[in-house]
């Protein structure tokens, strides 16, 4: 056999062993399986406001006594010293910030917070740091930011919703309190941490689409 047709049948004979090899590895150890969530918190992009409201009233019809990781918002913007009024003493996860500017696009800001409601409460200057470090690519984006981080650390009635957890009885009787316009509970078995968060915003009356930005954006 000519030294050509041998170096060809070597390969060959290697791709093969490769190819075997990693059958075999394939099923002694079998991929992870990835973590797939299709869970969410808050009213879908441009979604009625109405259809979300009923979808949270219906989240919370149930008799379970097991914890929900549940969306509160508010029918106002509130200060992070009044979240303590809207928790019930659960478990805060999450404070969601919005300042809101007419025919201005800002930014959400979501902090993420352990337990303990001194915590939530000054998630504000983190918000706030958060902004200001935020990269900005414009002379537009750059008010924003400035703007924003200055509301902010000025501790402005900007929460728009925090993300907590409590049983089904609990979050119906958040839901009642005034000042709260939804409570949106996810199932019992959703995991922490794998699920995306939008609130729905005050100034979002008919659907949650986005603001219009062809307004002037304030000094301060």
């Amino acid at each position: 056999m000519e030294a050509p047709t041998l170096r060809r049948a070597g390969i060959a004979a290697v791709a093969v062993v490769v190819a075997v090899v990693i059958v075999v590895l394939g099923w002694a150890i079998p991929p992870r399986a990835a973590v797939i969530s299709t869970d969410r918190l808050g009213p879908e992009s441009g979604e009625a406001v109405s259809r979300y409201l009923d979808r949270a009233r219906e989240s919370l019809r149930g008799n379970d006594g097991g914890g929900h990781w549940a969306l509160l918002s508010f029918t106002q913007g509130v200060s992070a010293e009044r979240i303590p009024e809207f928790s019930g003493g659960l478990r805060i996860s999450q404070v969601l910030y919005h300042v809101a500017v007419d025919r201005v696009a800002t930014p959400i800001v979501a902090i993420g917070v352990p337990d303990g409601e001194r915590v939530a409460v000054e998630s504000v200057k983190s918000a706030a740091a958060q902004m200001e470090a935020t990269p900005t690519f414009d002379e537009r984006s750059t008010r924003v930011a400035k703007l924003v981080g200055a509301r902010l650390r000025g501790n402005c009635a900007c929460v728009v919703g925090i993300v907590l957890q409590g049983n089904l009885d609990q979050l119906r009787d958040l839901a009642a309190l005034n000042g709260v316009r939804a409570v949106q509970a996810l199932p019992g078995d959703a995991s922490a941490g794998v699920f995306a968060v939008s609130p729905l915003l005050p100034e979002q009356v008919e659907s949650a689409s986005p603001a219009p930005d062809d307004g002037p954006v304030p000094d301060n």
